[in-house]
């Protein structure tokens, strides 16, 4: 099962991660992904200083940015589950 995690840190928050997790759902939802994806927030990811919001895709960091989620879901989580 793939790990998809997305920050909800102070710095995340400010930065979008709310409307982040609200696209991952949706897309979840969309395309019946919920026995494929393990989905899960965390507190600080320490990415802090980078652009956008953090997610990990099995472990692996990444920085979304709140307008670019749904090609960020499109290119890096579909093609690994």
């Amino acid at each position: 099962m793939l790990e998809l995690c997305v920050c909800i840190g102070s710095s995340c928050h400010i930065k979008g991660s709310y409307n982040v997790i609200r696209t991952f759902q949706q897309l979840i939802e969309e395309k019946s992904l919920h026995g494929k994806i393990n989905f899960n927030s965390s507190f600080c990811m320490k990415q802090c200083q980078h652009p956008g919001v953090a997610v990990t895709v099995d472990g692996a960091a990444h920085h979304v940015m709140p307008e670019s989620a749904r090609e960020f879901f499109n290119t890096e989580v579909l093609a690994k589950v």
